[in-house]
């Protein structure tokens, strides 16, 4: 089947709006639920950070949604206008983002943890017209911050009112809970989110309501989700997984999200999934290792019977975590591919198919992956991406024929940056991959990350995986550090697992497992061990900042360091 073919088929999954009004992403995710009877079904329990507990069915959901949206058209704000949410993972968030699609303003979530310097940013290169966020929130990080940002009209409280600001709980008590979605273009704008790699000005990545096309399908097809599964996804809303399978894949299969407003304790987690029965649990690397760390024997303590699929995103999955899973779960964890550009889940180990630790797993159907090699003067000579084709086992750039529903559609104000993500009809995910003669896509690194050392081109997810096989090392980041023989050297730093004491005969043996498993061209010439490892805001290891504190260079501003999803 063609992607034209496969892509049609899964649009004929979703019910579009009455009277061929067009795609909206809030209809197909709450209202034609409603529509359709199943108005009564849980779509939202929220648990929060002192045990305190609230249900939401769809159709309550809905009527909430509506009366934002009714709250919008009456602070005059138009379809394409932004509306920002700096919120935590509290019910209220989850209406604003429904109710603003319903309006076809765009929706642009913030991570509630950014410090007032991200937040001003993103929200002048917005264009911000209202930001919904909380009193506590408001008073730390964007009061100070506000008269800079000219575009903005409405600062919309969730808890609280005063000077300069709206009380949002008397606005929406005040207004309709009836509001009819008006036709919608699939192309219309739905979804801006910013990512800035690791450093630089953060780049507004635009998606669209024919998004929710894929966010559907993958939910099925990759995560498994049914009508009525207990689905629980550890993602932020302020990053584009806790948006895109977070909120609207899950809801647009009719599951039943539980939401947990508290930080990560591997006990409390782990009585999440029990008492709430869920089934689906999307998660990421960093939380599975730290729950690796507290060892097996917690996790079967717990009756973990309903879960029927655990998947990770986010960075890449070692195959330590795959294996550890199949002990603590009894399930393989399907780790899986895609970036905020992508929009959606690209490539996937899935339910029912054979999985190769380590690998991100095989690209989806609808979906056509390649591997790019170019010469010195960048021209394309080589392509792989199937077992017939030139380049099998071969490293190169990871490459996507562009087409699918929840391709980005720019950069917000940077058409040149667009255009040069683009190779012909292929974007460039920047990132380096091999595929095997199975079509299994392994992931090698983000292509500045690549260490280069006497020639060799050195991946330093190898060598973290690597490491991490050793029974004393709960983590590893791999960076290059300068040398005039060789150019780069491979240096590690590791976490040790709990109990486990640092001594020279330590290290003396993690550098010889490193050789016997990596060989001695690959294996790190240094190890250092460390209490932790830097990361950013969502989880991933900033090599660039190891690599900055290793050479003495200037660290920039962390508190915008953010990361794609790889």
């Amino acid at each position: 089947m063609s992607g034209v073919d496969y892509w049609a088929e899964a649009r004929a999954l979703l019910a579009g709006l009455p009277d061929d009004g067009g795609l909206n992403i809030a209809y197909e995710a709450v209202d034609r639920h409603v529509a359709e009877g199943r108005g009564d079904r849980v779509a939202l329990r929220w648990i929060g950070k002192h045990g305190e507990q609230t249900d939401t069915t769809y159709g309550e959901l809905a009527q909430a949604s509506n009366r934002f949206a009714n709250v919008l058209v009456e602070l005059g704000i138009r379809p394409g206008d932004k509306v920002f949410l700096l919120l935590g993972r509290v019910p209220d968030l989850y209406v604003a983002v429904l109710g603003a699609l319903k309006l076809r303003a765009v929706v642009c979530p913030l991570f509630a943890a950014f410090g007032p310097e991200p937040v001003r940013q993103r929200l002048v290169l917005g264009d911000a017209r209202v930001i919904v966020t909380s009193r506590v929130l408001y008073d730390r990080k964007v009061a100070s911050v506000v008269a800079e940002v000219p575009s903005l009209r409405h600062v919309l409280l969730v808890d609280s009112s005063g000077p300069g600001v709206v009380d949002l709980t008397s606005l929406m008590a005040g207004a309709s809970d009836a509001y009819a979605i008006a036709p919608t273009d699939p192309e219309d704008p739905a979804l801006l989110h910013f990512t800035s790699g690791t450093t630089g000005t953060p780049k507004g990545v635009v998606h669209v309501h024919q998004a929710v096309v894929a966010h559907h399908v993958t939910g099925r097809t990759v995560l498994g989700l049914e009508p009525g599964d207990r689905f629980w996804c550890t993602a932020d809303p302020g990053w584009v997984t806790g948006m895109s399978y977070g909120i609207i894949s899950p809801l647009t299969n009719g599951a039943s999200l539980v939401v947990d407003e508290a930080e990560f304790d591997v006990e409390h987690w782990y009585s999440i999934l029990e008492r709430e029965r869920i089934a689906v649990w999307y998660t990421a690397p960093t939380a599975l290792r730290m729950l690796m760390r507290a060892g097996s024997e917690v996790a079967h303590q717990h009756d973990l019977s309903a879960l029927r699929v655990i998947a990770s995103v986010g960075e890449p999955l070692n195959p330590e975590v795959v294996l550890w899973g199949r002990d603590a779960y009894g399930l393989d964890i399907l780790d899986n591919w895609w970036q905020t550009e992508t929009g959606g889940i690209m490539i996937a180990n899935r339910p029912g198919v054979p999985v190769r630790p380590g690998s991100m797993g095989r690209v989806l159907p609808g979906i056509e992956a390649a591997v790019m090699q170019r010469d010195e003067r960048g021209e394309i000579v080589r392509r792989g991406g199937l077992p017939e084709e030139v380049g099998t086992g071969e490293d190169g750039e990871l490459v996507l024929r562009r087409g699918w529903p929840s391709m980005f559609r720019g950069y917000l104000g940077m058409p040149e940056r667009y255009a040069a993500s683009f190779v012909g009809d292929w974007y460039r995910t920047g990132d380096l991959a091999r595929v095997d003669e199975d079509g299994y896509f392994w992931f090698v690194g983000r292509a500045d990350d690549v260490i280069k050392s006497a020639g060799h081109l050195i991946g330093p997810f190898e060598v973290e995986s690597a490491l991490m096989e050793h029974p004393a090392v709960a983590e590893a980041g791999v960076i290059g550090v300068p040398d005039p023989m060789v150019g780069e050297l491979v240096k590690a730093f590791v976490v040790l697992r709990t109990g486990v004491c640092d001594d020279d005969a330590l290290r003396r043996d993690l550098m010889a497992f490193a050789r016997r498993r990596l060989g001695a061209a690959v294996a790190p010439r240094q190890i250092e061990v460390r209490a932790e490892l830097p990361r950013t805001r969502s989880g991933k290891i900033m090599r660039r900042l190891l690599r900055a504190r290793e050479l003495g260079l200037p660290e920039g501003d962390l508190s915008t360091l953010e990361g794609v999803d790889r």
